[in-house]
């Protein structure tokens, strides 16, 4: 039956689960949290209602699958516009601007990766996912110069400072709050301090 509906639908066997993301994904963006369900990704392309737990068992895996997929690419989004041997300072602009890209362009999707008790937290492809995000964001903190003589947590200090800036910049951005003029005109970059960046 589900290879019938999935002919009917215009997707064919062996990418059902690639087509329930992508109808997820819909209506996670269009409607948020509350309306999306496995029984509405499977009525969405057509499927039976049960066809989706094969691939996802319950709505936590759906949205924990979801939220891999958000943070594969926020990683592809932090590294979109660089060139091969790109310095740190240039990987660390592309970084800044292509995260809070990734969220005014995704907002439900954003909100989703970092809330609380709606994926499974300990997953291993959104783990992997996760940890690659990091990885930019461990390389763009280095050579800031922001905490000296901090000693062996100065590497910490620098990659907490640089993801929480992105990040609330980005929250911020996506609730739409910077509304005064003064504020209208300063992106990412304009707020991101410069005179003690050495790489």
């Amino acid at each position: 039956m589900d290879d019938i509906a999935a002919s009917k639908s215009g997707y064919h066997h062996g990418n059902l689960k690639a087509a329930l993301l992508a109808a997820a994904r819909a209506i996670l963006e269009e409607s948020g949290h509350s309306a999306l369900s496995l029984r509405q990704c499977a009525k969405a392309i057509g499927v039976s209602a049960t066809a989706p737990q094969n691939h996802f068992g319950n709505k936590s895996g759906l949205l924990t699958a979801l939220a891999t997929q958000g943070y594969a690419e926020l990683a592809a989004y932090m590294r979109a516009s660089l060139v091969p041997d790109a310095n740190r300072k240039e990987r660390r602009s592309a970084a800044l601007q292509g995260y809070v890209a990734f969220a005014l362009e995704n907002p439900a999707l954003y909100e989703l990766m970092f809330a609380r008790d709606r994926v499974l937290a300990d997953d291993k492809a959104l783990l992997e996912q996760v940890g690659a995000c990091f990885a930019v964001l461990a390389d763009i903190s280095q050579e800031l110069d922001l905490f000296p003589n901090t000693g062996a947590d100065a590497a910490a200090r620098g990659q907490v400072f640089v993801w929480s800036l992105v990040h609330g910049y980005a929250q911020l951005a996506t609730a739409g709050r910077f509304k005064k003029e003064a504020m209208k005109g300063l992106d990412i970059l304009s707020i991101f301090p410069k005179g003690n960046q050495t790489g």
